[in-house]
């Protein structure tokens, strides 16, 4: 016999099923609240709100648990490939050596952008923000790919995806040598997929760029990590927009939207601006960290604390063992890894952010390993972005293929004036 949940209301009681997860977190189900009781839930930010029933992520933020189709986030750490994991969490499975081979085929096809798009690039102001002519280019790729409007089948689905993970990186190379003034570089077939974006924003026409194998596993690490992160806000725009059955280039340009925002995808500049402002401002990391505990200062720290996890991100602690090796590799001293590694090693010993659980998270050091390949703040975001669309595409893919799928349309409780009369303009009063 399967278990209720009674919810009394006056004089009445109606009971709602409860439904349970793989992994055992429960849930009242209430899907007919409104049509059985007039009532309607008030939830803001929805963090007591199950907008779907998904098979893609999983995540135990008191455990500090993060799995992708039931792979836990850390078996990905030795061998790095983002390629995989994108296969991982847009078709269910590891790929078998055909289907990696074939998409790694896939992916080195679509790299081009069509000519003409290069001509969009040219409307933008150099200054113009990186995420801004993201969103706008992805949502000009449908211009150049209508045939992907309506994906019948998984065939052409792979098609849509392999070519939107593909092109989102020309189109963030492309960017970000608009704003510099260099001339584009071309996709190199010959190049794996994190070395030939690195070649389309660094290489010239006149000396290739190399990547190095440490800087490659890194950034696969990076991107791999961001990959889908369960019903975030930007994964939850995809599948709102998604819901209304608009095309998947769309929804990812909406959720590419949703990324740009600073408390989502551009916390790890945040990192990065206060990082500096410390070294700037010779501000020892003691003196800053006690400012940041003093209630009547604007000080925050940045990059520790996360509204899911209660415990330490599994992803800061594999970026920060990158982040030491990569550096000293690299030849690079950076002053702001010293702060950092302070920042952390002050905040894990201090009594209030021990109580309160504000362990670093993954912005912390993703944005200090990017800084070290050459990779500007402005940047950032734009490589969220790229590592988030895998998981976007497979929110996209799972919703659509869910029988009975309803579109988004949350309900509000109105504060406003209740029911006022037009007044003639000559008649109102003058409020300037």
């Amino acid at each position: 016999m399967s278990e209720d949940a009674t919810l009394i209301l006056g004089d009445k009681q109606y009971r709602f099923p409860i439904r349970e997860g793989a992994e055992g977190e429960r849930a009242i189900d209430i899907q007919d609240l409104r049509a059985r009781t007039g009532y309607i839930t008030l939830d803001p930010g929805y963090g007591n709100t199950g907008s779907c029933e998904s098979a893609i992520t999983f995540i135990d933020g008191e455990q500090g648990i993060l799995r992708y189709r039931g792979i836990p986030i850390e078996q990905f750490e030795q061998a790095p490939n983002f390629v995989e994991v994108a296969w991982l969490l847009i078709f269910g499975h590891l790929p078998s050596e055909d289907e990696y081979r074939v998409f790694s085929h896939d992916l080195t096809v679509c790299a081009n952008l069509d000519e003409s798009m290069k001509h969009h690039f040219e409307g933008f102001p150099r200054s113009a923000p990186p995420m801004a002519i993201l969103s706008a280019m992805i949502n000009a790729l449908s211009c150049f790919h209508p045939d992907f409007f309506e994906l019948d089948d998984q065939a052409q689905f792979r098609m849509a995806a392999a070519g939107l993970i593909s092109k989102v990186r020309t189109i963030a190379a492309y960017a970000y040598r608009h704003s510099i003034g260099q001339p584009y570089m071309y996709p190199d077939p010959a190049l794996r997929y994190v070395p030939n974006f690195l070649h389309m924003m660094f290489s010239q026409p006149y000396a290739e760029h190399i990547c190095e194998p440490m800087v490659r596993d890194a950034i696969n690490l990076v991107l791999l990590l961001h990959a889908d992160h369960e019903q975030n806000c930007s994964t939850s725009t995809v599948r709102m927009v998604g819901s209304s059955q608009a095309n998947l280039f769309a929804s990812c340009a909406a959720g590419v939207c949703a990324l740009w925002g600073p408390l989502h995808g551009g916390a790890n500049v945040a990192v990065l601006e206060m990082l500096d402002q410390i070294h700037q401002g010779q501000i020892s990391p003691e003196d800053y960290v006690r400012m940041a505990k003093d209630k009547d200062s604007k000080v925050r720290l940045m990059g520790f604390g996360h509204r899911v996890y209660k415990n330490f991100d599994p992803r800061a602690k594999m970026l920060a063992s990158v982040a030491e090796k990569l550096l000293p590799t690299l030849g690079v001293k950076d002053p702001l890894l010293d702060i950092a590694r302070k920042l952390e090693e002050i905040a894990l010993e201090d009594p209030y952010f021990v109580e309160r659980k504000l362990y670093p998270n993954v912005d912390f050091y993703s944005g200090i390993i990017m800084r070290a390949v050459g990779i500007p703040t402005n940047m950032f975001t734009v490589m969220f972005s790229i590592g988030r669309l895998p998981g976007w595409i497979a929110h996209w893919w799972e919703q659509a293929q869910t029988m009975g799928n309803k579109i988004a349309r949350p309900r509000q409780i109105y504060t406003g004036p209740t029911q006022t009369d037009h007044v003639p303009r000559d008649e109102r009063p003058d409020r300037l």
